[in-house]
């Protein structure tokens, strides 16, 4: 009887000892492929990121300071034939120089006033048609059909049709620069006005808000997002247009120094101009950029 309990009791332990070793095996046959599957099921997923990331500390200056240190490289090393674009500190030179002759202001104070007049007139009689054939049915049947004839046609190809009417003097100027800026205020209000939900135009309704109390708390504050980006696109077309036409028998402005540059062969000066245009194009987005920021704090949206 003895014997028979001492076999039966070593057959069991070396069952119950192959089991174990078996499952050990098995487990370090598996790997870590078995383990992280256990530790991906069983513990916290890194979440992934789909937007554009945090802003980078002065993003927007990094293209232009990179290519200003290319163009500075490129004139040092004698990459770049000073005939073909003269050397920055040629360009400084020179503007020191119309600085010091007065020139220079006096061509930027011409260009800037009718920069401004052209784009507040073109503003203001934007926003208004924007207002009207957005609100109104018979305003979008009379309104919207003309503007879109304007979009169709380049303002430039205006000009000839402009001096007839007006002369070279600076209603013309201001009238080419004007009907630039129309169209890209018009079509972006006039769109966001047509995106506004009507839900809230169904709550006015229930409110029983005036005309004025809805369009001051209900159509202006819902058109704001487009209006600020047709603004970026009509100050943009501002500058590009007065560029052109200070080129036509004007006598002054930044324009016509560049033009009278182009005729004496002087390419500092010329780029002394383009500088000054830079600069203030980017000046100008950079503010209604900042107008957007402040204006429109309340959104939450990918740039955000």
């Amino acid at each position: 009887m003895a014997t028979t309990w001492d076999a039966d009791e070593a057959k069991l332990s070396l069952t119950t000892s192959g089991r174990v070793h078996g499952g050990s095996r098995a487990t370090k046959l598996a790997g870590p492929a078995s383990s992280a599957g256990l530790t991906g099921s069983a513990g916290p997923r890194a979440r992934r990121r789909l937007g554009p990331g945090p802003a980078i500390p002065f993003g927007l200056q990094i293209g232009p300071v990179l290519l200003v240190l290319t163009w500075v490289v490129g004139s040092a090393l004698g990459w770049i034939d000073p005939r073909i674009l003269s050397a920055p500190w040629t360009v400084i030179e020179a503007f020191v120089r119309l600085i010091e002759q007065g020139r220079l202001q006096d061509n930027f104070v011409t260009s800037a006033t009718r920069a401004l007049l052209g784009l507040g007139i073109g503003l203001l009689i934007g926003t208004i048609l924007a207002v009207i054939a957005g609100l109104s049915r018979i305003g979008e049947a009379l309104i919207d059909g003309p503007v879109q004839i304007k979009r169709a046609i380049p303002t430039l190809a205006l000009i000839p049709l402009l001096i007839l009417w007006f002369g070279i003097g600076e209603s013309m100027k201001v009238t080419t620069i004007a009907l630039a800026v129309i169209v890209p205020i018009y079509i972006h209000t006039h769109n966001a006005l047509r995106s506004i939900d009507s839900r809230y135009v169904e709550l006015a309704e229930t409110l029983r808000m005036s005309q004025k109390d809805f369009i001051l708390q209900v159509v202006l504050p819902g058109a704001l997002p487009g209006f600020l980006l047709g603004l970026r696109f009509a100050v943009t077309l501002c500058w590009v247009s007065l560029v052109v036409v200070e080129q036509i028998n004007a006598t002054s402005g930044l324009g016509y120094m560049i033009d009278l540059a182009r005729n004496y062969g002087q390419t500092d000066v010329i780029l002394v101009g383009l500088v000054v245009y830079v600069l203030l194009g980017l000046v100008s987005d950079g503010l209604v950029r900042l107008l957007e920021r402040r204006v429109l704090s309340w959104r939450r949206t990918l740039a955000n």
